[in-house]
């Protein structure tokens, strides 16, 4: 490891540096409202959110799980679910962009050296994003590679292709996941504009339209050996690396389904008509309609404790992380995400439900709620959560160590 770090300028103004997590929450309240107004104009037209990411870098929300040592707010998992729960609420996507980003401080907090901490959470408190070029298509698995990385003198060389690539688009460092040459998986942080990468963006999903998740090609990439962290270090050992990435997600789904349950009340309120055998005069009077409302609620508020409470076992992980706290850890927080993945597709189905055909005009737009709901919940199956929890209760079948879980 090099003494020095290979730095980078920024060519974004200061981030705000936030203090509490009250005050994080407030900055999130205010950013989601702004983001709100537009949100379905940015989905319909697939307006890419340069403008509002500049802001919520330049927020200070993205360094707030930057530890306390490194000069950040390092936030409850709680806090942290919840704020993309809000940002969610109001932009699905913009709910889903940063996911990577706070992905990558926590493995870079598990595995990155003292100077690489440093170095990258200095660049997260100063509102650099970091984008996720992960996933590939094409392989045996989702958790397989074809993406190498070999020596190259001082350095290092990167070639491969990545799709999904999140945040990508909008980021100051380009983190990709590639197999060094034995085989173990290691995290490259690549300043944007490094020659041989090129970022195509050719996302076309039905949901989610504006996460940019489109492909990151890497021709002959230099990457200095400072920059790469043993990622799979991390899962060779417990850590709370999947538990604080799937907790996220737990927040995006969540967020969305809050979003769909508003849109609900307002639609049945402002604009639907009883059933003609119910015997009242308002949508809202219709007892059966009250009840299915009343039945979102419930589910939405089980889900919304889930999640605090899976936040609160990562956050007891994080402080003493033996197997038993990161097991308690994974099996919250894939309930969370069972929950929430569950929730939301309910609700935005039940959107529909309630409000009737007069919901389906293409300029109201509000399925794109349920798109957003059914392309995220997509990113890792809940039927293998289902199947990891039940085994640990019956056959004491230890969580895999990925960062799905």
């Amino acid at each position: 490891m090099n003494a020095q770090l290979h730095h980078i300028n920024a060519t974004h103004p200061e981030a705000t540096v936030l203090e509490t997590e009250q005050q994080a929450l407030a900055v999130a309240q205010a950013l989601a409202e702004r983001f709100a107004a537009t949100a379905s104009e940015r989905d319909s037209e697939r307006l890419l959110p340069f403008a509002e990411m500049d802001a919520l870098a330049q927020s200070g929300l993205l360094a707030i799980t930057v530890p306390e040592e490194y000069g950040g707010l390092d936030v409850s998992n709680a806090t942290l679910a919840e704020i993309t729960s809000i940002l969610a609420e109001a932009d699905g996507s913009i709910g889903q962009i940063p996911q990577n980003h706070f992905y990558i401080l926590e493995a870079l907090r598990v595995d990155g050296s003292e100077d690489q901490k440093r170095y990258f959470f200095g660049r997260a408190l100063a509102g650099d994003r970091f984008g996720n070029a992960l996933s590939e298509r094409g392989t045996k698995t989702v958790g397989h590679y074809n993406t190498r990385i070999t020596r190259d003198g001082p350095g290092y060389r990167i070639n491969g292709r990545k799709f999904y690539s999140t945040g990508v688009l909008f980021a100051d460092w380009i983190t990709v996941f590639a197999l060094d040459e034995a085989d173990k998986l290691v995290m490259a942080f690549v300043p944007k504009g490094t020659e041989g990468v090129e970022i195509i963006d050719d996302w076309d999903g039905f949901g989610q339209r504006t996460t940019g998740s489109g492909t990151t090609a890497l021709n002959n990439v230099y990457v200095n050996a400072d920059h790469v962290v043993l990622h799979h270090k991390g899962f060779e050992r417990p850590t709370t690396i999947g538990s604080v990435g799937q907790i996220i997600h737990a927040g995006v789904d969540l967020g969305i389904a809050r979003a769909a349950f508003a849109e609900t009340l307002d639609f049945v309120r402002t604009r639907s008509r009883p059933w003609m055998d119910s015997g009242v005069e308002r949508a809202g009077d219709d007892p059966l309609t009250i009840a299915k409302v009343g039945q979102i609620a419930i589910r939405l508020e089980a889900a919304a404790a889930t999640v605090e409470r899976a936040g609160r076992k990562v956050d007891a992980a994080q402080v003493e992380t033996t197997e038993k706290r990161v097991i308690e850890a994974t099996l919250a927080v894939a309930a969370a995400k069972v929950l929430t993945t569950e929730i939301a597709i309910e609700a935005t189905n039940t959107l529909f439900e309630l409000a009737g055909t007069a919901s389906v005009k293409l300029d109201l737009n509000l399925d794109r709620h349920w798109r957003n709901a059914r392309t995220h919940t997509l990113h890792d199956p809940v039927r293998w959560k289902y199947h990891v929890v039940g085994n640990y209760h019956l056959n004491d079948v230890i969580p895999p160590k990925n960062g799905a879980l």
